[in-house]
């Protein structure tokens, strides 16, 4: 069983099992306030359960694309959390998770998914088809571009405001029975953040 978040879009947060599937899942899709409503939605979703968090076997973080301030509030909340469990933090790509919930509801074919980057930009990912194991196969991606600047591909386009948490989850546990390997355990922002510390001198 393992707990999922993803702050990449808005805030997402669910408890997920390979067999049951999706048990509990609460999110908002506020992009301004992932910090002040991962706290809770935390709490409602395990409750929303009926688990213990020692039944937890792992916390799903949400690598991205995303923006560089939302992001990281996810993947700290998952880090701290799997810490204080004593278990490992399992990164899963975030527009793995849009890509499996629509080959999963019946689609086919080439798919792009996109997702706001703010400043104008989107960050976009190519997908082929599930493979044998039920995992979404990447063809290109993540990358940067201008929202008026994605590249024309021969595939579906599907602009994603959200990311479900619990697809996420899935997208994990799916990987782990296939023995798959997880995805770099380091954030995609794609861009550098807006604020940098300075490198001028300090007096001390």
């Amino acid at each position: 069983m393992l707990l999922a978040i993803d702050t990449s879009a808005g805030t997402s947060v669910a408890v997920v099992d390979a067999e049951a599937g999706i048990l509990a899942e609460n999110g908002t899709p506020d992009t301004m306030r992932h910090a002040e409503v991962i706290g809770g939605l935390l709490e409602r979703t395990l409750t929303d359960a009926g688990i213990e968090r020692s039944q937890l076997s792992g916390v799903v973080a949400g690598m991205g694309p995303g923006p560089f301030t939302g992001l990281r509030v996810g993947i700290a909340a998952a880090r701290a959390f799997a810490l204080g469990l004593g278990k490992p933090v399992v990164p899963v790509m975030s527009h793995d998770a849009v890509a499996w919930e629509w080959y999963r509801a019946g689609n086919v074919g080439p798919l792009l998914v996109v997702t706001d980057a703010r400043r104008r930009e989107v960050a976009w990912s190519r997908y082929s088809t599930l493979d044998a194991a039920g995992l979404p196969e990447l063809l290109d991606g993540p990358a940067l571009a201008k929202a008026i600047e994605v590249p024309e591909f021969d595939a579906e386009r599907l602009d994603a405001a959200t990311i479900s948490a619990g697809a996420l989850g899935m997208v994990a546990e799916l990987r782990w029975l296939a023995r798959r390997p997880f995805a770099a355990d380091e954030p995609v922002y794609l861009r550098s953040p807006d604020v940098t510390l300075s490198t001028a001198k300090r007096v001390s």
